[in-house]
């Protein structure tokens, strides 16, 4: 399972898989972006490894772990992240499900109840509308209610945000949504010891974990350690990972936009930019404290994600360096998001309406008063 495992998703499946997926395979090349090099590195793992292999080892490790959603047995996971696990170990602990979220999402919060430890996979996070009210009213608020004395341990994975191709309904970023909700923890992985580190970590975790991972991610191939190739590697919820030190500008992003926010670092940095790039990792609980020591270091800040502006994660960036750290800002904060509007179908307005490495350059370079005004540009 440690294994590098270069494989593609191949095209055998239901209908619905085979439809989702033929119109994103070919753009999964096409969305790589540059790797950065880690000291201790001593191999390459794909996101999808990452994941197949904490999953494996989590199941191995506590009898009470089971994966649960469509497809997650005998087709071995929309994606193949679940490969291998129903010949391991068997359809008690790998279910299968029929297409309905809100069924199997309700029993997967009984049976976190009762001590079990689910983990639900959605197709994708814009299915889990069908859901939510087990999600928010149930596995969130269920600690509270009951003055501590019930725990929900429970795992809510899958694709989020999006991916190429698949129009308004399979394309929306959840991170703002569920990060609004106390009794929730939201993560939100990059690489390949993002999805490790923080899918272990969820799994053991006393309380309900949204995972939101991205489609086009899967298929990437990051360095790794030994140390993150230990079966008893996790990284802590609630702690951004600095991916890149600079001096000159922060500039905050997760999941997918990380990988486009250290290719606009490199870009910046030929213009004699020194950007500091934050992976946030974890959306609830933020942390603040890494955010605002690097503006108080840099003195500007740029927030990037692929969701909607309004009420977005990057508002609730804005707002915490307003409160803890607007003495040090020596420009206005600079907001890089998706179009307020819903996904668009065709491909050239589809690349209009999520942040492009273009966008997240120029408005790092507004941050530093080093680019043209948009009227004499026009």
């Amino acid at each position: 399972m440690l294994g590098v495992v270069r494989q593609k998703v191949g095209t055998g499946g239901s209908p619905l898989t085979v439809a989702i997926l033929g119109k994103t395979l070919p753009f999964l090349r096409a969305a790589a972006t540059p790797l950065r090099s880690y000291s201790s590195a001593a191999k390459e793992m794909t996101v999808r490894d990452a994941l197949n292999s904490a999953l494996d080892e989590e199941m191995s490790a506590d009898p009470r772990v089971f994966l649960m959603g469509e497809e997650v047995g005998e087709y071995q996971g929309a994606y193949k992240i679940s490969k291998g696990l129903l010949d391991k170990y068997g359809p008690d602990r790998v279910i299968d499900t029929p297409i309905t979220e809100a069924g199997f999402t309700g029993i997967g919060v009984g049976a976190a109840y009762h001590g079990l430890k689910p983990v639900i996979e959605f197709m994708t996070f814009n299915f889990s509308m069908q859901a939510i009210d087990h999600i928010i009213n149930s596995a969130a608020k269920s600690n509270y209610m009951s003055a501590g004395q019930l725990s929900v341990p429970i795992v809510f994975r899958g694709p989020n945000g999006a991916a190429a191709g698949v129009g308004a309904q399979h394309s929306q970023c959840y991170a703002a949504w569920y990060a609004s909700c106390p009794g929730l923890k939201v993560l939100t992985p990059y690489s390949s010891e993002d999805a490790r580190g923080l899918l272990k970590a969820a799994i053991r975790d006393p309380d309900p974990v949204v995972f939101l991972e991205n489609e086009l991610l899967y298929g990437e191939s990051f360095p790794v350690s030994a140390e993150v190739l230990d079966s008893s590697f996790s990284l802590p919820i609630g702690k951004a990972k600095i991916e890149k030190e600079g001096k000159d500008v922060t500039i905050t992003a997760f999941s997918k936009m990380v990988g486009l926010a250290l290719e606009a670092a490199d870009i910046l940095a030929k213009e004699g930019i020194n950007a500091e790039v934050i992976n946030l990792r974890s959306i609830r609980p933020l942390d603040r404290a890494t955010i605002n020591a690097s503006v108080q270091k840099t003195n500007r800040l740029v927030t990037v994600e692929e969701g909607f502006p309004q009420h977005g994660i990057g508002a609730e960036i804005c707002t915490s360096v307003i409160e803890e750290s607007f003495g040090y800002l020596d420009a206005p904060v600079e907001r890089i998001a998706g179009a307020d509007v819903p996904m668009p179908y065709a491909a050239n307005l589809e690349r209009l309406a999520v942040p492009q490495v273009e966008d997240i350059v120029r408005a790092a370079k507004r941050a530093c008063y080093r680019s043209v005004p948009m009227a004499v540009a026009a």
